[in-house]
């Protein structure tokens, strides 16, 4: 009787694990998405448009309450958020990720060079901001290996010591609040020279310090050519810590490999 007894009672034993396991999967699943929305969210860098700053394979995470919540701010652009809450405008110079228009579906990274109000111009490679030239040094030149991760066509290729490097000339840029960052000048592009724009309300402007390899502001809003005035309901937050950067030749069956191939250096730089 008691073995009857038992084997009754299984199914119900069964049916009650499998309850409290989904019910805690379910809660993991909330608690990350209201991290991931609100607090802090991770991104990679899959482009080379903010070189010098960031390289293809670097991991960083991204603070989410800086510029406000809208639906951008969720999973999949959920549209549970009412229009814009909490919005503040960022500051000129940050590194900023956001919805690309025209199609609000892909994630970019690009600095914020213009505010709502603002005017903006390149002449000959000069960023013009309202009607002055942002004071432009140069420096010494970037130069990063190439790796998996990283080539470059043949007319910056170089060496270092025997090892293939890519090479361009570097720049350092201040705005007028003080703020400084390096950017490359790859020579005459049509990038380097452009209409007169002018920030509309409720909008940034945003741009790639590698200025000319960027899809940035300074072109239409065309899909994989250009993104136009950014609304700021788009931003989704503010980089703030890089903590992982790989170099791409690492074989994820080879765990040891993950060490050789990580950019240690690179690891817990701010913005």
């Amino acid at each position: 009787m008691t073995d009857v007894a038992s084997t009754a009672k299984m199914p119900t034993s069964l049916h009650g694990e499998t309850r409290e396991t989904l019910s805690f999967l379910l809660k993991l699943v909330i608690i990350v998405a209201i991290f991931r929305s609100f607090i802090f969210s991770p991104f990679n860098i899959p482009s080379e448009s903010m070189l010098p700053r960031l390289l293809v394979g670097d991991y960083l995470f991204v603070s989410k309450w800086n510029y406000g919540f809208s639906r951008y701010s969720l999973p999949f652009s959920l549209p549970l958020l009412p229009g814009h809450i909490f919005a503040r405008l960022p500051e000129r110079g940050d590194v900023a990720v956001f919805k690309a228009p025209p199609g609000n579906g892909e994630d970019y990274i690009k600095r914020v060079i213009g505010l709502p109000g603002d005017t903006i111009q390149m002449r000959r490679g000069q960023l013009i901001l309202n009607g002055v030239a942002v004071p432009k040094q140069r420096i010494a030149d970037f130069i990063v290996p190439i790796t998996p991760n990283y080539t470059c066509s043949a007319e910056f290729q170089d060496s270092d010591d025997g090892k293939p490097i890519c090479r361009y000339a570097q720049f350092r840029e201040t705005l007028p609040s003080g703020r400084s960052y390096n950017v490359l000048d790859r020579g005459d592009t049509p990038a380097d020279n452009t209409s007169l724009f002018i920030v509309p309300a409720d909008h940034v402007f945003m741009m790639g310090d590698n200025r000319d390899d960027s899809a940035d502001s300074r072109f239409p809003p065309v899909v994989g050519q250009g993104i136009g005035f950014v609304p700021t309901r788009n931003l989704e937050g503010k980089a703030v810590v890089m903590f992982f950067s790989t170099n791409g030749t690492a074989n994820w069956f080879l765990p040891w490999t993950w060490f050789s191939a990580a950019r240690w250096g690179r690891i817990g730089g701010g913005f």
